[in-house]
């Protein structure tokens, strides 16, 4: 139950980084956005991102369900591991001007550190 869960959210965030670009966002970005730093490109930099990081937190959710829960070592791996895309993520797409990639980068970092004290 738990594998066809996991592959119903792998899917879902497929779907909804696809069609969420195709269907939302290109639609959005044709409208007045708020001008942030002189332009509009950081706000569609953000909402893009934002949009995108919502998948690989699905996808996050789809590993843990996949590995069964078992292990805590593993668990907060994948969670650190899944902070550290969103901190890519972020930091790619707002070209490093969207601070929120160095929260997911301490985040990702306290999490892997914990998951060694706990496997040590």
């Amino acid at each position: 139950m738990l594998i066809a869960a996991a592959i119903l959210i792998i899917l879902t965030g497929i779907a909804h980084s696809y069609l969420g670009e195709q269907f939302i966002l290109s639609r959005l970005f044709k409208r007045p956005l708020p001008k942030l730093f002189g332009d509009d490109s950081f706000t569609k930099q953000t909402l893009r991102f934002t949009w995108h990081i919502t998948t690989a937190a699905w996808w996050g959710i789809a590993a843990l369900l996949l590995t069964g829960l078992d292990s805590p070592v593993l668990s907060l791996q994948i969670l650190s591991v899944t902070s550290l895309l969103s901190s890519v993520i972020a930091l790619i797409g707002s070209k490093g001007r969207h601070l929120s990639w160095v929260v997911f980068l301490v985040v990702a970092v306290l999490i892997w550190v914990t998951s060694m004290s706990y496997a040590a």
